[in-house]
């Protein structure tokens, strides 16, 4: 059998949820609100959000009108996700690097840095390909990054987060064309020990590999109050694309 990636670990652990549990949900439904009024999505449009979690930005779609399938890896945030199944909701567990449904949805948001995981880059290719393989033609990507540029430049080497009973102590670090996160903690009497890493890829760097994919990029954002994206200054890099 093979070892699980680092991904498959730790976002499937509940400790993952325990030390971003501060996410705001106000921050969450306030950024869909905005994205969405720039989209002129009919009511009931199809959306499916990828790597999903437990749900929160799929909430606030379905609460605006959408028909959201949620979809993602681990198997514990789609088991809380589903709690909140309902009429124009449900989730899935699902591999962002396939196509879940061919031609299906009218929109595809991948959102909070649901992306770069991957050393192979071929995997950051196979996503793109799966985003717009899910789509309807004309269909629209709502892709939602770091500014790497903006988070290097500002990155704290050490940091300790209280969280509860729990201290979180993360290292950063760039290697290798990663952001790379070591998160330690002690819990439940077990000395924990978990990695992140965020792929460094810039504003045109993800433009060449929307474009290759066949999308058309509609705008781009620097922030979740949609202003103007400013490559040393925003905070985030919002793309919205089309389907040719």
């Amino acid at each position: 059998m093979s070892a699980k990636n680092w991904f498959e670990e730790w976002f499937n652990s509940p400790y993952y949820h325990v030390l971003y549990a501060n996410r705001s949900e106000a921050e969450a439904e306030d950024f869909i609100t905005k994205i969405s009024g720039c989209l002129n999505a009919a009511t009931g449009a199809k959306a499916l959000d990828v790597a999903c979690g437990k749900g929160r930005h799929s909430k606030t779609l379905a609460k605006l009108g959408f028909d959201v399938t949620g979809i993602d890896l681990s198997e514990n945030s789609i088991a809380e996700a589903r709690k909140f199944n309902c009429t124009n909701m449900r989730f899935d567990v699902w591999d962002m690097r396939k196509t879940y449904k061919q031609n299906e949805f009218d929109f595809v948001f991948n959102l909070f840095s649901s992306f770069g995981y991957f050393d192979d880059e071929r995997d950051d290719y196979a996503c793109i390909n799966a985003f717009y393989e899910n789509l309807k033609s004309g269909g629209t990507l709502i892709l939602d990054y770091i500014n790497t540029e903006y988070a290097v430049k500002n990155m704290k080497p050490r940091e300790i987060i209280q969280r509860g009973e729990i201290q979180f102590h993360i290292q950063k670090k760039l290697e290798n064309g990663f952001i790379k996160k070591k998160i330690e903690f002690l819990a439940d009497g077990g000395n924990y020990s978990f990695e992140e890493q965020l792929k460094v890829i810039n504003q045109f760097k993800f433009t060449q590999m929307l474009e290759e994919a066949g999308f058309e990029l509609k705008y781009t954002f620097g922030d979740y109050q949609l202003n103007k994206f400013d490559s040393s200054a925003s905070p985030r890099l919002i793309f919205v694309a089309q389907k040719k």
